[in-house]
């Protein structure tokens, strides 16, 4: 088929959706995040202190909170049993702080009782980072020499990472609503300041399905642009 420079490919627009979506949650988030690391706590503990107690309260010993340098680079390691808080959550007293520093003990929490998808993610993470690797690679080569097979086992790679992110939203979502039930449990936070941490971690909940509805947009292209490309063959 010939294509003219003038050309408009009509699945262009389910990328322009996918990073819409992606902008609009990362304004959602740095707004949201901006707000609450504004607002101290009334406890007073920082990031690292919260966190040491939530572990704690939970019975959760053989993990360590470690500080890591950069902005919002917050994450749970389960191959080393470390939360480790970014240089604006770690030393911290504001509600954002202690909401996301809560958020990374959830996924400690889920660690320690084996909860299921944080397994399942675990699992999907050599072949998630294998296939979104070489999958574009794959479909390039066999769009460009004719090999359809080529083209169909890179989309069949790409789905793996569109898949670690279905698999990721349960994960995240199920972190915040433990770190948020044990803050106001053992009253870290109190009253008000609860549903504001709840805001904060609702928002970056928010970047994780944007991610994931960008991934199947893109999926979606793939198989319409292909699909129809091997039965015009």
């Amino acid at each position: 088929m010939f294509y003219s420079p003038f050309y408009f490919d009509p699945t262009y627009v389910l990328i322009l959706i996918g990073v819409a979506l992606s902008l609009a949650a990362s304004a959602r988030l740095n707004a949201t995040y901006a707000t609450y690391s504004g607002i101290r706590s009334r406890c007073g503990m920082t990031g690292a202190q919260a966190a040491e107690q939530l572990l704690r309260s939970q019975g959760i010993y053989d993990v360590t909170v470690r500080h890591v340098s950069g902005r919002l680079t917050d994450h749970y390691d389960p191959r080393t049993k470390t939360v480790n808080l970014s240089d604006a959550v770690y030393g911290a007293t504001s509600i954002a702080a202690i909401g996301v520093a809560a958020h990374e003990c959830g996924h400690a929490m889920q660690d320690a009782q084996e909860y299921a998808p944080l397994r399942l993610r675990a699992a999907l993470v050599p072949a998630a980072n294998f296939g979104a690797q070489i999958s574009w690679p794959l479909i390039l080569i066999g769009f460009f020499i004719g090999g359809g097979i080529l083209v169909n086992v890179g989309i069949l790679l790409f789905s793996l990472s569109v898949l670690f992110q279905l698999v990721t939203l349960p994960v995240e979502y199920n972190a915040s609503h433990r770190a948020v039930r044990l803050l106001d449990s053992i009253g870290i936070l109190q009253g008000q300041e609860v549903g504001q941490a709840r805001k904060v971690l609702g928002a970056a909940a928010l970047t994780y399905v944007a991610a994931a509805a960008a991934s199947i947009l893109q999926l979606l292209r793939l198989l319409i642009l292909f699909g129809n490309r091997d039965r015009e063959n």
